[in-house]
């Protein structure tokens, strides 16, 4: 077998089918390869060196592979942005990330145009993949001439995401670049998959499920490819779509959140028996605890092959195997082999087993810095430690359950309320399609629990309904839990990862008021 790392294996194997794209084509590692390799020497006669950056506005697609293949052995740091952004918002990490080349799909044309021209992006670093867009050069132009050779002096670059937190600006998570070798680094990425024993090559087939501008789809994409896996790339995620998916491409590895499986389950019963799934054998999920309801389920259907993670943009984590949830409903797992928990209070004094605090975790590969923002990179240490403002606790064995997000946790009369806790026995009523709890304002007890419920499909909301939810609840949950109201929403504002954003739920009620 070929060495690992996708530059290796598509010399050694330039015929294999490397990525499907969300048409259904099927592009060769050999094509691939040349295309990268074009793309990096364009770029370094544009003047880019070691340690640059670029940014990219684009779909899940064979052109952002591309863009990443280049920038992972250019030493260059890769940006994904949400396409979902404005003008302005784009605006903001082009200029942040210093990016000195910014790639665009004529899809979002409009805000890739408002954002050059709002920092004055120079013209020349503009580049178009799928069409044209007016002020960009088409990617052609970039590649037209370049060999599709190997460049010279080949050093390993990254990724750097912006993180999406509830309050100011996104802030980029860079890691020092390592000096590698990118054939080196692209070894050790592919590895990585061993934590959760997925195994190089060995047919394996992995379904992007998720846009690219999520740490995690760029980190289990890339890894997979790495590892000699096919990509096989979803565009616009439906739960059908992805069970088409699963059957004809024969997918065995995934990647999703908690939503996802909810909606897919939410099928009818007969479009769900339409579809082969035995192909799976390791269905991920992290971004949000799964209710155990939801997990049981899935695992009912898939089988054992649903495995949970614990992490973050800045780093992670936790395992469960099936094995383990099963043993541990609920858990998110237990430190990876490079990872260590701390739980601690508000003054930073480690809690024992069984006590909530605030999760901290420590990665052994390397730290991290919050790129421009010296005051963030620190608030968040401790010790060596990170945290992104999770409530947890560990058991004696050594299992991490999180209790929800510190700034979400509602207080009540002096009492912690964990909206992830009541969102999950919610989600296990059937009439339900999605559901978020938050605190609202309360002049005797600080706050009050607020429901906002999208129902499942063809069922109408109604105050017999919201009655029907409670009473379903009363036998599940303790009644300081219970919501005192339920609202009910069309569509739950979540984006195409399944991040909710509850501020645009929570903050209409407490406008004129301080939040607790």
């Amino acid at each position: 077998m070929a060495e690992l790392g996708f530059w290796n294996l598509a010399q050694a194997d330039p015929d294999w089918i490397a990525v499907v794209d969300p048409e259904g084509t099927g592009h060769r590692a050999g094509d691939i390869l040349a295309r990268t390799n074009q793309l990096s020497h364009g770029l370094r006669s544009l003047g880019l060196e070691v340690g640059d950056g670029i940014a990219s506005l684009l779909p899940n697609s064979i052109g952002a592979v591309e863009v990443y293949l280049a920038a992972l052995q250019s030493g260059w740091f890769t940006t994904p942005i949400n396409y979902h952004l404005t003008g302005p918002e784009v605006a903001y990490i082009l200029a942040d990330s210093e990016a000195k080349a910014f790639f665009a799909s004529p899809r979002y044309a409009d805000v890739a145009i408002a954002a050059v021209e709002e920092i004055d992006f120079p013209p020349e670093a503009r580049f178009s993949i799928g069409g044209p867009i007016a002020g960009f050069r088409p990617i052609e132009e970039l590649l037209d001439g370049q060999p599709t050779t190997a460049p010279d002096e080949r050093t390993a670059g990254a990724a750097m995401h912006y993180t999406s937190g509830t309050t100011g600006r996104p802030k980029g998570v860079r890691r020092p670049l390592s000096g590698l070798d990118p054939d080196t680094s692209a070894e050790l990425m592919a590895m990585f998959l061993l934590l959760f024993g997925i195994e190089p090559r060995g047919g394996n087939v992995h379904l992007v499920t998720s846009p690219n501008y999520h740490t995690a789809v760029t980190q289990f994409g890339g890894n997979s490819l790495h590892a000699g896996h096919t990509l096989v790339l979803m565009d616009k995620w439906t739960a059908e779509g992805t069970l088409d998916a699963i059957q004809r491409y024969k997918v065995t590895t995934t990647h999703m959140v908690p939503t996802q499986f909810h909606r897919m389950l939410a099928l009818p019963e007969a479009v769900r028996a339409k579809y082969d799934v035995s192909s799976m054998r390791y269905a991920i999920h992290a971004a949000a605890p799964c209710p155990v309801d939801v997990k049981f389920k899935m695992l009912d259907w898939f089988g054992p092959v649903i495995y949970e993670y614990y992490a973050a943009t800045e780093g992670g984590g936790t395992l469960a195997t099936p094995q383990d949830w099963l043993a541990h409903p609920g858990t998110v797992g237990n430190a990876w082999p490079i990872s260590e928990l701390r739980i601690v209070d508000d003054n930073g004094d480690t809690l024992p087993t069984g006590e909530p605090g605030t999760v901290y975790m420590k990665m052994s590969t390397g730290d991290f810095e919050y790129k421009g923002d010296k005051d963030k990179t620190e608030a968040n240490r401790l010790e060596g430690f990170f945290t992104v403002g999770d409530i947890g606790y560990l058991t004696d064995d050594g299992f991490l359950f999180l209790n929800d997000r510190k700034a979400d946790m509602i207080i009540s009369g002096g009492v912690n309320i964990y909206p992830a806790e009541i969102e999950g026995e919610i989600l296990a009523h059937p009439a339900v399609g999605d559901a978020a709890v938050f605190g609202i304002p309360n002049d005797d007890w600080g706050e009050e629990i607020k429901a906002v419920i999208e129902p499942a499909e063809g069922v109408e909301p109604s105050p017999e309904l919201a009655a029907e939810i409670l009473a379903f609840l009363q036998p599940r949950l303790a009644k300081f839990k219970w919501p005192k109201t339920i609202d009910f929403i069309e569509t739950m504002p979540r984006d195409p990862t399944g991040k909710l954003y509850k501020r645009r739920l929570r903050d209409p009620y407490w406008e004129g008021r301080n939040a607790i």
